[in-house]
């Protein structure tokens, strides 16, 4: 519960989660186009609050339904852009108020935004619209939670931003005129996904978005009242019906709040846990720590199976250059100790065009599904704010959740596959594994995983993942010189080595 000055209980009621909160209904959305599409129709049913909480927001963007800029004002229909969209929906719904978090490093962002200033000056004189920006993080962190919490019943949490750049069909075709930026700038291939959750999840992270905001400097929002239903889109299918969520955090020490590492430590469980397989997506794979928890399980006599989907660069010059050659040193060196061919980072591909993913999902063991806003790098597991659910089919009254989480990673595969997805049972059965049935279709025209290219990067960059400069693990790491160092990963000694050599050692990584 939240006190007077809107502070949750941090306390988490085992190690790597927070809360275990029930959930009336639960969906898992792939992809930006149905994702724009459900929100809008979320959003429309809103009676009470909206409060939006991300790492970016851009109101230039286009949703899915709705008049188009250059139609008639007047018309009843809704707006499709979403800066307008806030803007009707407040003068529509007379009790309805709208707020939006936003990290603060996305200001330097409006100098190139300028209809979006636009929109804040239209939305200024609306007391019942209010923007911010969150500084509420220590120097070089960021707010990165992706949250929208609807009358305390509904809610979303996951890696997909209002923001451009996002939209795209699960097809991802190489080339779609459709995937365009809100200044008409032409975007590749993006996977993403996100989780929707109705009834008392949707409160916890409710209190979770409501301290973050007062934390930012929001006044406190007053208590919502009792109502029959939710703002669930209708006719939306749950792939999840009366089940258990956890919920794990990421949060920096700052402002007198201790430290929170949950998602790094139920990473690290479910890592050691995992029976068969561990099927992760995700935009990042530099946290050393990960990869000593996979250099642990490839050592055994019989280690579960590890596919990692992944992008094959990350997205911006600075993003590359201190993700990319972190990834490529822990490759390296996993897969020096990877004797029995378990593990495999491979990239999702549309014709000749590596699609990008910035989805955060792990499978493991058709046992537990998580989704959420974090890395598999140290800034997730330490800088930034982050939020993680989960469901185990482990956990009371959770058992009949094993089907689903299956259909889901068989949907999954399907699509990185350009396969049906009810021909994956079968095919999976007939090849033994999902990196055998990867295999044979490695090779197919359109779509396809591949394994990631380990490019040579310069010493400098070497140096600096090897340093940890970009992606370091707590906030007073950020600005540290450090000395040049490596991993050590070899099967006799699995932890961090100080080596007076710059770069990497043997079959080291930083």
């Amino acid at each position: 519960m939240s006190n007077r000055d809107g502070e949750l209980d941090d306390s988490s009621v085992e190690p790597g989660v927070w809360r275990y909160v029930h959930a009336r209904r639960v969906r898992v959305v792939i992809d930006g186009e149905a994702y724009f599409d459900l929100i809008q129709r979320a959003m429309l049913k809103a009676r009470q609050r909206i409060l939006l909480i991300g790492w970016d927001f851009d109101t230039r963007i286009h949703l899915t339904r709705g008049r188009r800029w250059w139609q008639r004002p007047f018309r009843r229909e809704h707006p499709v852009r979403l800066g307008s969209f806030i803007l009707w929906l407040n003068r529509h719904h007379r009790e309805l108020e709208i707020r939006i978090l936003k990290w603060s490093f996305g200001f330097l962002k409006f100098l190139s935004r300028g209809s979006m200033l636009l929109d804040l000056v239209r939305w200024f004189p609306h007391r019942r619209i209010d923007f911010k920006f969150d500084t509420a993080h220590p120097v070089a962190c960021s707010h990165h939670q992706k949250l929208v919490i609807i009358d305390g019943e509904f809610a979303v949490c996951g890696g997909i931003d209002m923001t451009g750049g996002r939209w795209d069909t699960r097809d991802h075709l190489e080339h779609d005129e459709r995937r365009q930026g809100p200044g008409g700038e032409d975007f590749g291939p993006w996977h993403d996904v996100t989780m929707m959750v109705e009834g008392e999840i949707a409160g916890a992270l409710g209190e979770l978005g409501e301290a973050r905001w007062q934390r930012a400097g929001g006044k406190p929002l007053a208590a919502l009242e009792k109502h029959e239903g939710s703002a669930w889109p209708d006719d939306l299918v749950a792939h999840f019906e009366n089940v258990e969520l956890g919920i794990a955090r990421t949060r920096a020490e700052y402002g007198g709040l201790p430290a929170i590492n949950e998602i790094e430590q139920l990473h690290l469980q479910h890592i050691a846990e995992a029976r068969q397989f561990i099927y992760a997506e995700n935009q990042y794979f530099a946290s050393r720590r990960i990869a000593e928890a996979l250099a642990l399980r490839l050592a055994e006599e019989d280690p579960p199976e590890i596919i990692i989907v992944h992008s094959q660069s990350a997205d911006g010059w600075l993003e590359s250059q201190a993700m990319d050659p972190a990834r490529d040193a822990l490759v390296k060196a996993l897969q020096h100790l990877d004797k029995r061919g378990r593990l495999h980072i491979l990239v999702p591909y549309s014709g000749e065009m590596p699609i990008y993913v910035h989805a955060k999902l792990t499978i493991i063991d058709d046992r537990i599904l998580r989704i959420g806003s974090a890395n598999l790098n140290n800034r997730s597991f330490g800088l930034d704010s982050e939020c993680d659910l989960f469901i185990d089919a482990e956990r009371p009254d959770n058992g009949h959740a094993r089907r689903a989480i299956r259909d889901l990673r068989h949907s999954l595969l399907a699509e990185h596959l350009g396969l049906a997805e009810a021909a994956m049972p079968g095919l999976l059965a007939e090849h033994g594994s999902m990196a055998a049935l990867i295999s044979m279709r490695r090779t197919a025209k359109g779509r396809a995983l591949r394994k990631v290219v380990i490019e040579d990067k310069s010493a400098f960059l070497d140096d600096m993942a090897a340093r940890q400069v970009f992606d370091p693990e707590t906030p007073d790491a950020m600005f540290e010189l450090r000395a040049p160092g490596g991993w050590s990963l070899s099967q006799e000694e699995l932890t961090w080595s100080r080596a007076p050599q710059s770069g990497l050692r043997g079959e080291g990584t930083p």
